[in-house]
Order: C-alpha cells, then structure tokens, then sequence
C-alpha cells in the first residue's frame, strides 16, 4: 500500500508546517522592526531625568497649535496665550505614518500672515505629525500631532 501513513511522513508533515510557521514569524518580524524601530528618544532613562521640568516650562508657554491641511499646504496656527501668533526661534516638524518610519517626510515651514505653511503632499490615510518649535527664550515646544489626508 502506498498511501500508508507512516511515522517518517508524519515527521515530514509536522516539520515542513513548523517550518512554515517559523519562516512566516521571522519575516514579519524582521519587516517590523525594520519599518518601525520603536524608538522615540536614544535613551528613555536621559530623557525622564528632565521630562517633569520641560512639560512645566512648555505648558507656561501657553501656546495653542491648531493644523489644517488641504492636501497640498500644511498650515501651522501656534498661538500664545493672548490668541496672537507665535513668533518661535526655531521650527522643525516631520510627517509619518504612525507604524513605519519609510514615508517620513521633513517640512520646511515658511512664515505666511501670521501662520507656518509647508508645502506637503501627504498620501490618503493617517498621518503623525511631530512638531518641535523652541520659544525666543530657548523654552522647547514639542507636539505630537495626527493628521487625516484625504483620498
């Protein structure tokens, strides 16, 4: 008989599934951690020594930061305490999707009747938007942002 099932063809079968099984995690794993590192800071423990004192100093800034975004400008609206547009310092910010770090996209800002505007074409889905300002005293702003862009 030839479709006998045997003790050799079920070690065959069960190692050929585990094989797949495991192939199969190791992809998925590897494009993981290749598209999103997880790493928000170089060194969590560095970071938290701080963190109390930077919140404090950013949250009496006061400053408000609202976003529009028409599908080819992003508009940045930072305004202080007053309801009056912030003048910063310095003003960096990067797009990206929340789980993968490939479609990050650095803008360049450039001051327009009172706002930040960048032009930006973002793809249909959700975005992440991470802004860094630093006040005219030095004072850091940091902001994380989502973002919707149509499709």
């Amino acid at each position: 008989m030839t479709g006998e099932i045997t003790g050799r063809k079920v070690f065959v079968f069960t190692a050929a599934a585990f094989a797949v099984i495991i192939g199969v995690n190791v992809v998925l794993a590897v494009q993981a951690v290749r598209t999103f590192p997880g790493l928000e800071v170089a060194n969590s423990y560095v970071a938290s020594q701080t963190f109390d004192a930077d919140r404090r100093a950013q949250e009496a800034l006061g400053w408000h930061l609202a976003t529009h975004y028409d599908g080819a400008v992003l508009r940045l609206d930072l305004t202080g305490p007053d309801g009056r547009p912030v003048d910063v310092a310095k003003l960096e910010a990067v797009a990206g999707r929340p789980t993968e770090a490939s479609d990050d996209v650095a803008l360049a800002f450039h001051r327009e009747q009172g706002a930040y505007v960048a032009p930006v074409v973002l793809g249909p889905g959700r975005w992440v938007l991470f802004v860094r300002a630093e006040a005219q005293d030095g004072t850091a702003y940091r902001k994380r942002l989502d973002l919707h862009a149509g499709g």
